[in-house]
């Protein structure tokens, strides 16, 4: 039986309860990121994906200029946000924890997709 989905279900499970629980008391948004986290834990289960590894190199200098500010961005901006729109401390942990699921399971169906075309 493949082992990987039960798994990645697990993860988003463990995750979304733990955000129930000691989060936000809310479980449409606790459902939301589980689902999030159960997605990219599939990912990072089924192709054996590191999150940490080299996804994306540039050569030239302007290149690792904008990398390097576009990933600024994203580290910034869920805190930006949350502190804009909910009350501050509240909303802002939940939200990172959302934002930063989100990164992780785009970055691992990239490198997903790029272990596909390659074998086949």
């Amino acid at each position: 039986m493949d082992k990987d989905l039960p798994l990645a279900v697990l993860c988003g499970l463990l995750v979304g309860f733990g955000l129930y629980w000691f989060l936000v008391p809310d479980w449409f948004i606790a459902a939301g990121t589980a689902a999030v986290y159960a997605g990219a834990g599939y990912f990072y289960f089924a192709f054996d994906i590191s999150l940490l590894g080299s996804a994306v190199q540039f050569d030239d200098r302007i290149d690792r200029l904008g990398y390097a500010i576009g990933l600024f961005g994203l580290s910034v901006s869920p805190i930006a946000f949350a502190q804009y729109y909910g009350q501050q401390g509240t909303t802002t942990l939940p939200f990172v924890i959302l934002f930063m699921g989100v990164i992780a399971f785009l970055l691992f169906i990239s490198k997903a997709q790029q272990q596909t075309e390659h074998t086949h």
